[in-house]
């Protein structure tokens, strides 16, 4: 566990921008996270000492192992954030126990004579180059998580270190111990794991700030979840902020301010008093219908990224499961790909966990360069706007036929949808519908029992907009991806920081296509759904339901803030002011201050 850093002066006030990955507001002293530090001593080994380095090797991920399922023992599972936790700390364990790895850091400790910590951090190297080139943001910020585990196993294998016989494991964080006067802390860090992040649970930090990852990092997730203040991508954080500053922490704007003065923290302390009420208000609402004043019944779902998810999905309230992103299953992997049994037992988790309720599964959304076990790796080489989502399933067919038959199969648990990311070709519908078809039989010549399932088409190109009738013509329903639609209307890769500021989902393009969208699917009699990051966004509620929304998606810890604007609308009065805003060269000027 990373050390504390000593005190400082407090210096002027500051302001840093970082990413807002949760909500609220947190006040409190900050303390300094050092990182596990991946920067090792390298030397060559004599052959005698290979067995030697080996076993240290192996001590190091047993111990790393045992940390995490330390604290996973400590995790209550009566709290609601705790299954998500927890399936987090799985896929921390799964790599750590991954026998490729294990494999592929002792063949340069036997092939190269290299020391077992340079062994290790050489075959990390190898990996971050291999995650660095995928398209993907979600998967591309696993590399964080590679990161993490290597500084913990390093830390335990630096006490083994022929030079450090008498090295001392640096100091758990005691988060009672340091507020001695009870202080909220702010966790300041260059990143944090979720196993860091749970040993401040019981105490009295308040919120996190890191200085990488991003929106779908796992920094991130376990912040939502755990419903913690948090800003991550905060650039020099570490650099501006000191031990003991006073720090004002805006979860929603992802600002950080640093050193505020009295009136400040007096009315950011007014803010939180006011966002708490709000909080209580809204959690008296989760057994509410979603029913506008006008008599509209909507449809609040759930994103979700693991089987586990469920359980935050309905407490939340949702009437489904919008969005289960499948990646999680192919992602961190260094051997090879799911086989159609772990799907198929993951995919009945989260049906069997919905008790009922629609689960609509997106199938793999990932880049071609997703490494795909020994000798495949680097076979394709991917591009911003290359081989990924669906194009990449049908360029392994093989793949997606055993997900498609591990979906058809979890059909027999509960309702099913199948969606299919990324469409934009009439030759790519029709490979899936044969695909689809081929999967069915290959189930029926064995003798496999599979279920009916609905189809739908993710709307995330601008292509597949403005061919919105043809894809109506295929599939069962629709869903928008704003996130994606946006990124490509207006071409800005969201992951590069230089062109990020020119990310607006409200531009003027993306409204037009949106409301096409929905307005098409309504004068079809076909399902659509919103699931990108404007579902999940209060601010933006009256607007989608102004343009005929129906079904929104998103990240559990938002539906009530959603359901709250729903249950103040009045639908046909949102018509109108609708039609106004998107009529609008500058959208933004008609939406309503919040």
């Amino acid at each position: 566990m990373p050390c504390l850093q000593p005190l400082k002066e407090s210096h002027l006030k500051k302001m840093i921008q970082g990413i807002a990955v949760s909500r609220g507001i947190a006040i409190g002293r900050a303390v300094l996270f050092g990182a596990d530090n991946l920067d090792v001593k390298r030397y060559l080994i004599v052959p005698p000492l290979i067995p030697q380095e080996i076993e240290r090797l192996q001590q190091g991920l047993n111990q790393a192992v045992g940390e995490l399922q330390a604290v996973q023992a400590s995790l209550p599972a009566a709290e609601p954030a705790s299954a998500e936790l927890l399936a987090l700390l799985d896929v921390h364990l799964m790599l750590l126990q991954d026998e490729t790895l294990k494999q592929s850091v002792q063949g340069w400790i036997v092939q190269r004579h290299y020391n077992a910590e340079w062994a290790l951090v050489k075959h990390y190297e190898t990996l971050v180059q291999e995650f660095d080139r995928m398209d993907d943001p979600y998967l591309r910020e696993r590399k964080a998580d590679l990161a993490q585990l290597m500084g913990r196993v390093l830390r335990f294998m630096k006490q083994s270190s022929p030079s450090s016989k008498d090295a001392a494991k640096p100091a758990v964080p005691d988060a009672t111990g340091a507020a001695r006067d009870e202080t909220p802390l702010i966790v300041v860090a260059h990143d944090l794991a979720p196993a860091d992040m749970l040993h401040f649970r019981h105490g009295t930090f308040a919120g996190f700030v890191t200085e990488v990852g991003g929106s779908t990092s796992h920094t991130a997730i376990v912040a939502r979840s755990m419903d913690i203040p948090a800003v991550v991508g905060a650039r020099k954080a570490i650099e501006s902020i000191r031990a003991d500053d006073w720090l004002v922490v805006e979860a929603g704007t992802g600002r950080v301010i640093v050193a505020p003065d009295a009136a400040e923290l007096a009315s950011y302390r007014q803010q939180q008093q006011h966002e708490q009420q709000v909080r209580e208000r809204q959690s008296q609402l989760q057994h509410t219908p979603a029913v506008t004043r006008d008599g509209e019944k909507i449809s609040l779902q759930a994103n979700i990224e693991l089987p586990t998810d469920t359980v935050a999905a309905l407490e939340h309230g949702a009437d489904g499961i919008g969005l289960f992103r499948s990646e999680f299953l192919f992602m961190g992997r260094t051997g090879d790909l799911p086989d159609e049994e772990e799907q198929y037992q993951a995919y009945r988790q989260a049906v069997e966990g919905m008790g009922g309720l629609p689960v609509t599964i997106r199938t793999v959304d990932i880049g071609a360069d997703k490494p795909l076990g020994k000798g495949r790796q680097g076979a394709l080489q991917p591009s911003a706007l290359g081989l990924r989502a669906i194009r990449w399933s049908l360029a392994e067919p093989v793949m997606f036929r055993a997900q498609l038959r591990a979906l058809l199969r979890a059909a027999c648990h509960g309702p099913v949808n199948i969606l299919i990311p990324m469409l934009a070709q009439q030759a790519e519908i029709e490979q899936v519908l044969a695909q689809l078809e081929q999967a069915r039989q290959e189930l029926r010549d064995t003798g496999v029992a599979f279920g009916p399932i609905q189809l739908g088409a993710m709307i995330e190109v601008p292509a597949a907009a403005l061919m919105i009738d043809q894809f109506l013509d295929v599939f069962d329903f629709v869903s928008i991806g704003t996130n994606d639609l946006t990124q490509y209307t207006l071409a800005i890769d969201r992951a590069d920081e230089s062109v990020a500021h020119l990310f607006d989902a409200l531009h003027p393009a993306v409204l037009r296509l949106i409301a096409h969208v929905i307005d098409r699917c309504r004068q079809r009699g076909k399902k659509v759904s919103v699931c990108g990051e404007m579902a999940g966004e209060p601010a933006i509620t009256h607007l989608l339901l102004g343009m005929g929304l129906r079904i929104f998606s998103s990240h559990p810890a938002q539906i009530l803030a959603v359901k709250e604007q729903v249950l103040c609308a009045d639908t046909r009065a949102l018509q109108t002011w609708a039609q106004e805003v998107l009529a609008s060269n500058d959208p933004r000027r008609l939406m309503p201050v919040r």
